[in-house]
């Protein structure tokens, strides 16, 4: 999986400690190449008001 910033995907796994459920939408913010690839994910709500941004591995995530 080849993501640029401003990619849109979805969160492959449910992450209810951050209040993410597994399908919710977000967008690429950044890649991280080192010490190993990971993007960086914002997620926003239905008012897209941001709710959070992290870093996640290409695993964490899928395209559609």
């Amino acid at each position: 999986m080849n993501l640029s910033p401003f990619d849109i995907i979805f969160l492959n796994e449910n992450m209810p400690e951050l209040g993410l459920v597994k399908g919710q939408k977000g967008v690429i913010l950044d890649v991280y190449n080192s010490p190993s690839l990971a993007y960086e994910v914002e997620f926003c709500d239905k008012e897209g008001k941001t709710l959070l941004c992290l870093a996640l591995s290409p695993e964490q995530l899928r395209q559609n």
